[in-house]
């Protein structure tokens, strides 16, 4: 019996929808990176991008548990001196509810070249309402 390494070649990609609405981030994230990552199918091969597309919807209506909303903080820095930037939980799912949710993606996929080629298949919207109809997305259970 041989071990199959997957190649660009012979990998399926399937579509995903993901309904945010009452889910956990951390959970949720969890879940999706797994399939963005291609852990599910029995053909995952670490050095290659074998995972789905994934869309997520109702982003805007996503929990996070505890104290999160008011406690936690967003950093960045422009590299410059006093250049960091913060922004509460709570603050950036008014802003932006569709970083929220690729940041904790983006933290939980492998660093470099191959963490960012996997995010790319990552389509995030606020609203219930997308524009992959034609790809025809299955429900992903998380």
């Amino acid at each position: 019996m041989k071990t199959i390494s997957a190649n660009p070649s012979n990998i399926e990609r399937a579509w995903h929808v993901v309904d945010l609405e009452g889910q956990t981030l951390g959970r949720a994230a969890a879940r999706i990176a797994s399939v963005l990552r291609g852990k599910h199918k029995p053909t995952f091969t670490p050095h290659e991008d074998t995972g789905d597309f994934v869309i997520c919807i109702n982003a805007d209506k996503v929990v996070l548990t505890g104290r999160k909303l008011d406690k936690k903080i967003y950093r960045r820095h422009s590299q410059y001196p006093g250049g960091l930037k913060e922004i509460v939980a709570k603050d950036l799912l008014e802003k932006s509810p569709e970083q929220m949710i690729e940041f904790a993606v983006q933290g939980m996929l492998p660093k470099g070249p191959l963490g960012r080629r996997m995010l790319k298949k990552l389509n995030v919207y606020a609203g219930a309402e997308h524009p992959h109809a034609a790809q025809q997305p299955q429900p992903l259970a998380l």
